[in-house]
């Protein structure tokens, strides 16, 4: 029992850790840098939290940059106008993106495919409409188009990096839960699902609301990071961006889409310096990268620490296997 707490709680979190000290020891004086690993780790958890959707339940989701918003304009106007503290500033944010998840799950969740993709795609531009309707409609203090400016900027590296790690940590534990593995029988076969007795809905509501309510709690650090909310900033383009990096990263892949997600927010600031032919350069790897692996850089596959006891494991053979022959 002892050795499964370890495994399952102390280890990872000494390597996150030790993770964490690297990453200041090599680049916590350079602020740049320190910004991209700030917008990697809230990237990390947009992809993990889409994947929970497109990947392990097999819904087709465009809207998550909606749910992005909901969870900023939320967190931002607690902190701003009503001055609350910020992490139940994000955290009640995270919670209203989930309601809106539960909304627009409830009535399109019986779609399916490209009908549910266009459904979750109008409901992202309906909160993006909303928002710029807002001087019109009694909810003046959102500023409408031109924003809300002057939030205080809560975001750190530190904060970005422990709440990314966390909710991978969730989302995981969800996913190997038995609700989890109900959501993944939903993926593979839903009719099948539904003979044995699985509420296909329920669960596919149940991983929307999910999946939404990480998107909110990344955009409550979002606003908080930029020290700007603007509904420019939670268009249909991002729900793409994210999209992108879940498939590039691998369907069902939680280590995929962070593995992703870091690489894709890099690579994007390094082609920064292009100018004009970023984008082009951007669609040729994608294509490239689509075409030598379509299943995503990992496929299926996750990352476990259980790795390194293999490798510790094949090493002390071979230094066994060594040991034998020096000695015959």
């Amino acid at each position: 029992m002892v050795s499964g707490f370890v495994r399952t709680f102390v280890a990872p979190a000494a390597a996150l850790v030790v993770l964490y000290q690297l990453v200041l020891a090599a680049f916590g004086k350079n602020a740049y840098y320190m910004y991209v690993l700030t917008l990697s780790c809230m990237n990390v958890i947009l992809a993990a939290s889409l994947n929970l959707i497109n990947g392990f339940t097999g819904q087709f989701s465009l809207g998550h940059a909606g749910f992005m918003a909901v969870g900023s304009y939320v967190a931002g106007s607690l902190t701003k106008f009503s001055h609350w503290s910020f992490i139940p500033a994000i955290v009640v944010g995270a919670f209203g993106a989930a309601a809106a998840g539960v909304l627009v799950g409830l009535p399109t969740l019986r779609l399916r495919g490209d009908y549910l993709a266009i459904a979750t795609l109008g409901f992202g531009e309906i909160i993006r409409m909303v928002i710029i309707a807002s001087d019109q409609v009694g909810l003046k203090f959102l500023e409408g188009p031109r924003g809300v400016m002057g939030i205080t900027k809560y975001t750190s590296f530190g904060w970005a990096y422990v709440l990314a790690a966390l909710s991978v940590l969730a989302i995981a534990n969800f996913i190997w839960s038995t609700h989890g593995r109900a959501c993944v029988s939903v993926r593979e076969d839903e009719v099948a699902a539904e003979a044995m007795g699985i509420n296909t809905t329920k669960y596919k509501v149940m991983a929307f609301c999910i999946g939404a309510g990480f998107a909110g709690l990344a955009g409550g650090l979002h606003g908080h990071f930029l020290q700007l909310l603007h509904p420019a900033s939670y268009d249909f383009m991002k729900s793409i961006d994210y999209l992108v990096m879940v498939v590039v990263g691998g369907m069902g892949s939680l280590t995929g889409s962070v593995v992703a997600a870091v690489f894709l927010t890099v690579f994007n600031e390094i082609l920064r310096r292009f100018l004009e032919l970023r984008m082009l350069i951007y669609a040729i790897c994608l294509i490239i990268i689509m075409l030598t692996r379509p299943q995503g850089l990992l496929g299926g596959k996750e990352f476990s620490l259980g790795i390194f006891k293999h490798l510790v494991l094949s090493k002390g053979r071979s230094e066994a296997g060594s040991g034998e022959h020096g000695l015959t």
